[in-house]
This record gives C-alpha cells, sequence and structure tokens, in this order.
C-alpha cells in the first residue's frame, strides 16, 4: 500500500469495472458480506452477474459515464476496482483516473485482503481452480475457518466465493499480468509451469523466471508446494515417484480413484477420489498436503477427498448414461487438452470421442497452432468453433479455419453454435468433450438439454 493512502477497509462504497469476471465477482461478494456498498460495470450480463444482481448489486452493461451512481462519485468514499483485460479506452475507467479516485487492480485488493489472514496461494499455469476448490472443501470440511475466493465456481458450495471465517484464506495466484506477485501466502502451491500468456511475458523462461519471483514471495516462514520435475524448489508432491507427498498403488473401480497417500510421516490406505484424470489426482494430493499445514488430522483431510464434487466445467459430466457421455471442460491450452485426453481414455477406454473445440485468444491460438493440432488430432472427430477473442482484436491470418488445416486428423470440421447439436447427432458419439475457455460455457445448458431430449 502506498504510505498515507487509506487501508481498503476505509473505503465504503466499491465500484467494479468488469465486474461479471470470475474473479472480480467473488471480490465484489466479499465486499458485499462485509455489508459495502458494491456497484459495476461489465460488457455482457451473464448468470454471474444475474447472481450479483440478484443480492442488490447495482450493474449495468454499457460504458456511459451517466450510468455511475451517484452515491459512487465521491472519491472519498469510493475504491475503484478494475480488472486488466479491460481497454485503456474505457470510459468509466478513464473518467475515475483523471478524477484522482483510488483505483487498483483485482490482484492488488485481493493481496491486501488476504495481508491479515494465514493465506494460501495456489499458483500454476493449469489447475489453480481446482486445486483451491478442493482446499478450500477439504479446509472448510474439517472445520478450519476460511474464506476462499476461486476462479470457478465450486459444486460443493455452488459458489466462487466462501466466507467462513477470517483466519484463513485460499486465493487463485494468477500469472496473468504477473498478478500473483501482489500476494504475500504463508503457504503456496505450483502447479505447472507451461509456456502461456506469451502475449505478457514473450517467452517461456520470462514465465518461469515469474513463477521463481512468485516463490520468492512466501513469508519467511512459509512453505512451497511444488509438482515433482518442476525446475523450482520447494516441498515435493506426485504419483508413483520419490515425491514427498506421493500417491501409490493407484487403481481405478467403478470411476472412482483408489490409491495410498504417503507423507513424510505416514502412510494413509485406501485413499478414495472420483474426479477423473491424474491432473486431478495431483491437485487432490497438493490441495491434502496444503491443507495439513492448517493443522487438521491428515486422516480426516484424506476422508473429505472422496467427498469433493467438483468446480463446474472442470471434467464436469453433464449426461453420463451408458450409452453416451457428455463432459464439459475449460481447456484451452495444449497441455490441458491433452490431461482431459487421457482422463477420457482412462474413465471411457474404447469409445467414440467427438471433440468440440472453441479456441480461446488469437494470440494464444498462433503461439500454439501446432500444439493444439496435435493436441486436438488425438480425438475421432472434432469440431470446431471460431476464436473467442475476449480482450483481444484479430491477427490477420490467424482463424480457426487455419487452425483446422494444421489437424492431422480427416474427421475434422468448421461449426457454429447454432448447427451445434445437428452435427454432433451426425457423429454419433459415444462421448461428447466440450472444450474452451470463452462464452461456449453459456451453451452448455442447452446443449444439454436437447442431446438428453436427442438420446
Amino acid at each position: 500500500m502506498e504510505r498515507g493512502l487509506p487501508h481498503i477497509d476505509h473505503y465504503q462504497n466499491l465500484y467494479f469495472i468488469g465486474i461479471g469476471g470470475i474473479g472480480m465477482s467473488a471480490l465484489a461478494r466479499y465486499f458485499h458480506s462485509m455489508k459495502k456498498n458494491v456497484a459495476g460495470y461489465d460488457r455482457t450480463e451473464t448468470p454471474l452477474t444475474q447472481e450479483l444482481a440478484s443480492l442488490g448489486i447495482d450493474i449495468h452493461y454499457k460504458d456511459e459515464l451517466n450510468l455511475i451512481p451517484q452515491a459512487y462519485r465521491d472519491k472519498d468514499k469510493t475504491l475503484v476496482i478494475f480488472t486488466p483485460a479491460v481497454p485503456n479506452t474505457h470510459l468509466q475507467l478513464n473518467f475515475f483516473r483523471s478524477g484522482g479516485y483510488r483505483i487498483m487492480k483485482r490482484s492488488e485488493a485481493l493481496g491486501m485482503i488476504t495481508r491479515s489472514s494465514f493465506c494460501f496461494a495456489v499458483a500454476g499455469t493449469h489447475g489453480k481452480t481446482t486445486t483451491s476448490s478442493i482446499l478450500a472443501h477439504l479446509l472448510r470440511e474439517t472445520g478450519v475457518p476460511l474464506t476462499a475466493f476461486l476462479g470457478g465456481i465450486s459444486e460443493d458450495f455452488n459458489s466462487n466465493f466462501l466466507f467462513e471465517g477470517s483466519d484463513y484464506t485460499v486465493v487463485e495466484a494468477d500469472e496473468f499480468d504477473r498478478s500473483f506477485l501482489q500476494l504475500r501466502p504463508d503457504v503456496a502451491c505450483i502447479t505447472s509451469v507451461d509456456a502461456d500468456h506469451l502475449d505478457i511475458y514473450g517467452t517461456e523462461s520470462e514465465i518461469l523466471s515469474s513463477f521463481i519471483e512468485f516463490a520468492g514471495q512466501l513469508k519467511s516462514s512459509g512453505q512451497l508446494f511444488v509438482r515433482n520435475g518442476l525446475p523450482i524448489s520447494g516441498t515435493t508432491y506426485g504419483i508413483e515417484d520419490d515425491s514427498d507427498y506421493c500417491i501409490r498403488n493407484l487403481r481405478i473401480e467403478h470411476g472412482t480413484y483408489i490409491f495410498d497417500l504417503g507423507t513424510p510421516e505416514t502412510i494413509i490406505k485406501g485413499v478414495r477420489f472420483n474426479k477423473p484424470g491424474r491432473h486431478n489426482l495431483l491437485n487432490g494430493l497438493v490441495a491434502f498436503a496444503m491443507a495439513i499445514q492448517a493443522g487438521p488430522p491428515p486422516y480426516r483431510l484424506a476422508e473429505a477427498l472422496e467427498s469433493f464434487k467438483g468446480v463446474q466445467r472442470r471434467f464436469s459430466y453433464c449426461i453420463k448414461e451408458l450409452e453416451f457421455v457428455f463432459i464439459d471442460d475449460y481447456a484451452h491450452h495444449p497441455a490441458e487438452i491433452d490431461a482431459v485426453f487421457q482422463a477420457i481414455q482412462e474413465m471411457h477406454p474404447d469409445k467414440r470421442v467427438v471433440a468440440v473445440f472453441q479456441p480461446h485468444l488469437y494470440s494464444r491460438t498462433q503461439d500454439f497452432a501446432q500444439d493444439f493440432a496435435a493436441s486436438l488430432s488425438k480425438f475421432d472427430s472434432i469440431l470446431l468453433l471460431d476464436i473467442y477473442p475476449a480482450r483481444e482484436e484479430p491477427i490477420e491470418g490467424v482463424t480457426s479455419r487455419w487452425l483446422l488445416d494444421k489437424i492431422k486428423n480427416p474427421n475434422k470440421k468448421l461449426v457454429n453454435k447454432e448447427n451445434l447439436v445437428k452435427e454432433i447427432l451426425s457423429q454419433k458419439p459415444q462421448v461428447l468433450i466440450t472444450m474452451g475457455a470463452g462464452d461456449i460455457g453459456l451453451e452448455i445448458p442447452r446443449l444439454k438439454k436437447e442431446l438428453e431430449y436427442a438420446y
């Protein structure tokens, strides 16, 4: 915090620019629960913004100055929080900037909120949301008083925000825009360090350097957990290896993982976990290792692993019948697509799998085109939607057609959302997987309804 500026608790009015984002909406819920006045702008109305509005939060969807409520024009009482995805040309943001208002990024606000509690921070290019959701579930199930800010909707508490005390906080340490360097965690983990956000970092080595810098942000008495094999020092975790926390004797029974969980002190036998995929097993393992640091008995934490339901759009079963399975996932990076493919092969072997993929960002599609093509080619058939631009302008020559031409699989096709159900039915999948971080998630309820009727 800059010297002389009031603490975040000083402000009675919180105005969010980009309030509908998954991380921003969790912060909005937090301040609303603190009895603050909360309002904001977002570009699009979504189920998240509708839920915020149902709490009495004032939200509008046009970037017009006259829509800023009068109460939020008092700069001494108003704090403005914005997401880096908002363009610098945004009228409301520039109004607050020119007016001398206190303005901060979401990550800065999160850093300030967590300073006064024991902070668990989950970092990594993949797995943050699932890991932090498992961690919050384990702590809640074992009676630990916590506040959790999640990057997805937990199926265990049907929210991206949990407030059941303030002694501990669980947050995602987001590498985008180097946001995680605002945090000073007591316990942290790094799940993965893959090339991503090259529009921000430029090179993979810069990404690694940023994660190493994040590791240095831990408090002096803090503990860092890292997936075994990463080039960062810390307490390791892994599967069937020499990690400090290790899953051994792994087997699958009726879609459930059963294994022995080894810690530096003990071995817990017969642990059960119900989320498919080795990547999710690793997420559960490190969440368990982190939760131990809050003091619950390890055997109780192991029991709580079995009851974790999941996170919306993280290998979520929408339909699960003998003749047809429909799974939805947030995967938007080649490594995540590979993890989804591994999970499907493990849980639904020898089935015909049709993948629907919506690329996210022109820059990411351009940077990883060959890797996307290789990952998608593994599926029996691929239906490719147009690129979801999010915050970006188009890049000449970077299109879904361009990506499709790189996929070495004859069973591939460009589709639009309007014809998606028709195309899926014509493919006769035994397993359907939808993937992407764009607005494909808004299509899932309609797809589920129409496919349930068809099958």
